[in-house]
């Protein structure tokens, strides 16, 4: 079941979409309507849903700039419109579709499959993943799971020796000398780790508190069995500290 939410600053407006969306009630459910976008993005902020219908001419804040107010957009946008130069914009950000008004009902029946057919796939996707990690977890609960080129790892965290990170992308340094990349923020990574044995000495840096050498409180450095040398931030130096 898809749940939907409709903005759109003319209550007509959503009503006509919302009698649209009815005929396919076994699909879509409407979870929330709103004719202020100042209201809908407080909801959108707090709250999990599939779909936006979302209109863009209003006259408090347009649609576009509701979008860029959104913290983390985990959901698919589909523009409607009574205008069609709003195309281009619309695919630079990232709808799934673009329908104009008044909404044809064979074009709104295209949109909601290709909604589903997305959602299915990535389900699936994020569906077994999460199968095989807990799997992974309850036999054996030492290690943790990383995906990377398509294949899940089992890491042994005594195996790690920092991790390091590249924007959305985090390496993993072993002690075998290899490394792994995976596309996870370091902040992602840091909930996977084991507290007791890690610690973010930096913004870019995890390291593994076991693997750790010596400590050059003047240069602010930790520096690993295997010689690396990593610096540890002013602001977490006393936490640092208090950890060791």
């Amino acid at each position: 079941m898809i749940k939907a939410v409709i903005i759109d600053d003319e209550p007509k407006a959503i009503q006509s979409l919302a009698w649209e969306l009815n005929n396919f009630e076994s699909e879509v459910k409407i979870v929330a309507t709103f004719s202020e976008p100042e209201k809908a993005l407080s909801y959108i902020n707090d709250n999990t849903f599939d779909c936006l219908f979302l209109d863009i001419e209003m006259p408090s804040m347009d649609g576009f700039q509701l979008l860029d107010k959104i913290n983390k957009r985990n959901f698919f946008v589909v523009i409607t419109t009574a205008y069609n130069e709003y195309a281009i914009k619309a695919l630079k950000k990232d709808a799934i579709d673009y329908l104009l008004k008044p909404i044809d009902s064979d074009d709104l029946k295209e949109t909601i499959t290709k909604i589903k057919n997305q959602l299915f796939k990535d389900f699936n996707a994020e569906k077994i993943e999460n199968i095989l990690i807990k799997f992974n977890n309850k036999l054996f609960n030492k290690k943790i799971t990383i995906t990377s080129d398509g294949k899940l790892i089992f890491l042994k965290p005594d195996d790690i020796y920092y991790v390091i990170s590249d924007g959305n992308y985090s390496t993993f340094f072993l002690d075998n000398q290899k490394k792994i990349v995976v596309t996870k923020k370091l902040k992602e990574i840091n909930e996977l780790l084991p507290q007791d044995s890690f610690f973010r000495i930096h913004n870019s840096y995890i390291v593994n508190l076991h693997k750790i050498k010596e400590f050059l409180k003047t240069d602010g450095y930790v520096i690993l069995e295997n010689n690396i040398k990593i610096p540890v931030s002013r602001q977490r130096k006393t936490d640092f500290l208090d950890k060791l």
